[in-house]
Order: C-alpha cells, then sequence, then structure tokens
C-alpha cells in the first residue's frame, strides 16, 4: 500500500513526478525496456492496422506526424542547432532516411512474402551486427561470456519464434522476404552504431530532424505504392492506429533508445532489440487474447537472463 501511495503521489505531483521521471531517465536498462516494449507494441499496431490503411502510406504519415510533434515541441530548438546539424547532413540522411525509413519499409514488405518465424529469427540478427560494427568502427571489445549472453538472447528469440517446437524449425524456408528482412536489420543496425557519434544534440532535438530525414525518404515509397497498388487513407480507426505508432514506437520509443545508447554504448544497448519478440508476444496475448505458453516464459528467462550476464560482464570492465 505504501507503494501505490508513492506512485499516486507522482501523478498528483508534479516534482516527484519529475524526480521519479529523472532516475528512469537515468537507467539505461529501464530506457531500454520502454523502448524495446514500446517497439513490442508497434507489432500488435501494425496487425490492426491491416485493412485500415496501406502500409507505406502508414510509414508516411507516421512520420509526418512524428515530425509535427517535435516541431511543436522543440522547433525554437531545432532551428538554433540547425548551424551543428548543417555540417552533418549527409549523416542525418543516412541516419534518418535509410536507418529507420528503409528499415521500416523493408520490414512491411518482407511481412507479405515471409512467415513472422523468420522475420523474428532475423531481426534477433540485429544485436550480432551491432556488436559486430562496433566492435570494427569504434573498437568495442566483448568477451566469452559476453558472447555467451549474446547467444542466449538468440536462443531466446529462437524459442519465442518457434512457439519452442523442433518441427517448426525444421520446416523452415527463405525466401525473398527473408534477404529484404536481413537487409532492413542491416540498415537498423547501422543506425544504431552511428547513434554514438551523433552530435552534441538533446535526443528530441536529433530524432526530429531524424524524423524529417525519414520523412522525405518515405514520399517516393508513398508516390510507388499508389501508382502500382493504389494507396488505402485511413478512416477513424486508422488514423487513432497511426496516432498510436507516431507517438509510441516512432517518437517515445527512439528517445529512450537513444538515450540508451548514450548511457551504455550502441554495443550493449542493442542486444535490448532482442526483447522486442518477447513483448510483441506478452502484448498479443494482453490485447489480442492470443494464449500464454510454457515456450513464452522459457523464452523471456533465456532473453533476460542473456542480458543481465551481458551487462553484468559490461560493468565488470568499466
Amino acid at each position: 500500500m505504501k507503494y501505490l501511495a508513492q506512485i499516486f503521489e507522482c501523478f498528483t505531483d508534479p516534482h516527484m513526478a519529475l524526480q521519479l521521471f529523472s532516475r528512469i531517465y537515468a537507467n539505461a536498462p529501464i530506457v531500454l525496456c520502454l523502448a524495446t516494449f514500446g517497439w513490442g507494441t508497434n507489432t500488435v499496431a501494425s496487425r490492426l492496422a491491416v485493412g485500415e490503411v496501406s502500409p507505406m502510406m502508414l510509414i508516411f504519415l507516421r512520420w509526418g506526424l512524428v515530425v509535427i510533434f517535435v516541431f511543436s515541441l522543440h522547433g525554437k530548438e531545432m532551428i538554433k542547432e540547425w548551424p551543428n546539424i548543417r555540417k552533418r547532413l549527409k549523416w542525418v540522411f543516412l541516419m534518418g532516411g535509410f536507418g529507420l525509413s528503409m528499415f521500416n519499409a523493408l520490414f512491411y514488405i518482407a511481412a507479405h512474402s515471409t512467415t513472422a518465424v523468420n522475420l523474428g529469427i532475423i531481426q534477433s540478427t540485429m544485436p550480432g551486427m551491432i556488436l559486430l560494427g562496433s566492435f570494427f568502427i569504434f573498437g568495442s571489445r566483448i568477451n566469452t561470456l559476453q558472447i555467451f549472453g549474446l547467444l542466449m538472447t538468440f536462443i531466446g528469440v529462437v524459442v519465442m519464434v518457434s512457439k519452442g517446437s523442433t518441427e517448426n524449425l525444421m520446416l523452415l524456408a527463405f525466401s525473398t522476404g527473408d534477404l529484404l528482412m536481413f537487409i532492413a536489420c542491416f540498415f537498423y543496425a547501422g543506425y544504431a552504431i552511428g547513434l554514438k557519434d551523433r552530435p552534441k544534440v538533446s535526443g528530441l532535438v536529433m530524432l526530429g530532424y531524424f524524423a524529417v530525414a525519414a520523412f522525405v525518404m518515405t514520399i517516393p515509397f508513398m508516390v510507388i505504392e499508389n501508382a502500382v497498388y493504389g494507396a488505402t487513407m485511413p478512416g477513424t480507426k486508422g488514423w487513432l492506429i497511426i496516432l498510436y505508432i507516431a507517438l509510441i514506437p516512432s517518437f517515445i520509443a527512439q528517445v529512450f533508445f537513444m538515450r540508451g545508447v548514450d548511457l551504455i554504448g550502441s554495443g550493449v544497448a542493442g542486444l535490448y532489440a532482442n526483447l522486442v519478440p518477447v513483448f510483441s508476444a506478452i502484448t498479443a496475448v494482453m490485447l489480442l487474447g492470443e494464449n500464454f505458453s510454457t515456450y513464452h516464459l522459457a523464452a523471456m528467462i533465456l532473453v533476460f537472463a542473456g542480458i543481465a550476464l551481458f551487462e553484468h560482464q559490461n560493468r565488470q570492465k568499466i
């Protein structure tokens, strides 16, 4: 009851709420778990968006809304930081236009020609890509126990997406969609690695410029979709879904992930990406009425244990 009273007090006392947020924002595991939880809910939101809005139109509108969100809150700061950003325009376009927008586009396209199992397994290679990239570009070192932790998280994802069945794994067949998903992971891994070298500006301002680059990049995708397949404009339900995707996975989760990279580096932060399918499954159980099975629990234990082992070894080196 004491803790419940403290939580309630946070909602009624702005000063206490600010203190709580400051503590959360200074804790890398918490902000990264919140970021990956936001991304995990994106899976359910994307399922709900089927038939409500076409894929490229969804991406176009989500980044357009993020631009509006950030500029309405920090427009003056973005304008003030423009001289610093102008020196890194190519980098900003690569990060936002390719790292964010291309990942989204390829993910949606891949989902039409491969299975959810394949998507989950391929996406779990992303932390390995980030660690390797951090090693070759920034010289980040990892030891044997950290590699073991990485493998544990990978196995956890495999257990999750295969539903704990070796038969499901044996039936895997790879397609063009799998190649597209692998390329998508490569783009996002590059984005995560590149965050370590970002200009000394606030996370919200940086996200604002990334969102502008991502929005510009989605324009040709949306035009092509409209010309080839015909774009589906959202109705009331579609707009609510897009608003959620823009606010949580695309805005708040991205800010938290950038903060996590600032606190512990891209290599370790990237490992948390394996929590996405875990949180996706939990959200699906809660919101879509899917069953919670033993393999869900086993996968969660493996992923969290792998991250804890990796984090422990990382602290030992500091």
